[in-house]
């Protein structure tokens, strides 16, 4: 067995994946009140990577005020105001310069999506998006949009437990459109896509506070 050259990671790092993926699965659900000196005993780590991990995941939005966000109508609107934005300008940018292996990799992240598992979907419909973000070559919209990727990846994952109709459909319209290099209807697909699951995240959004 060769050795690893890898550094150990830092309790920064360690501790900020622990308290994110716990917020991400559901462990520290929404509205749940962050308290420094309890997650520094509980994951025995001491107050200052705590400290930091905390400030990363309220500048990344899933701590608010002190608490696991709990968004509200207007935060969904507000964050997918940007998005569709965003990733509309991206998939106009994809179809344009997208290159035959990225192309290669919507379609399998399309496969994925019909015959995949839960967790196999869920990370293959985050790569789609990515792979059109990156396809921008914008470092702001790209910087913007890693900034709220672990917000993001909550609605995903409503979107894909929940079953949303036609989500993967949408998707191949998407890289229909980037492939034949039609611009604008990459656009206007992904914008509609994500108005749809905008439209989908506020509809169990008022099913749950019914």
């Amino acid at each position: 067995m060769t050795q690893s050259n890898k550094k150990p990671r830092s309790a920064y790092h360690q501790s900020y994946e622990i308290i994110r993926d716990r917020i991400l699965n559901g462990d520290l659900p929404g509205g749940t009140k962050i308290v420094e000196d309890k997650l520094a005993r509980d994951l025995g780590f001491s107050r200052t990577p705590i400290r930091d991990s905390l400030r990363k995941l309220s500048y990344e939005g899933l701590i608010v005020d002190k608490k696991v966000v709990q968004p509200t109508e207007k935060d969904l609107r507000n964050l997918f105001q940007v998005r569709i934005l965003l990733e509309g300008a991206a998939a106009k940018s994809a179809a344009t310069y997208l290159p035959a292996e990225d192309l290669k990799s919507l379609a399998n992240c399309v496969e994925i999506g019909r015959d995949g598992t839960t967790e196999d979907i869920m990370e293959a419909n985050e790569r789609f998006h990515e792979i059109i973000v990156q396809a921008s070559g914008n470092s702001l919209m790209i910087e913007t949009i890693a900034r709220m990727k672990s917000i993001i990846y909550l609605f995903r994952k409503t979107v894909v437990l929940h079953n949303r109709p036609r989500l993967i459909d949408e998707h191949e319209e998407i890289y229909e459109a980037i492939k034949a290099r039609d611009t604008e209807k990459a656009k206007q697909l992904m914008e509609a896509h994500l108005e749809e699951d905008l439209n989908f995240c506020l509809h169990i959004l008022r099913s749950q506070l019914s």
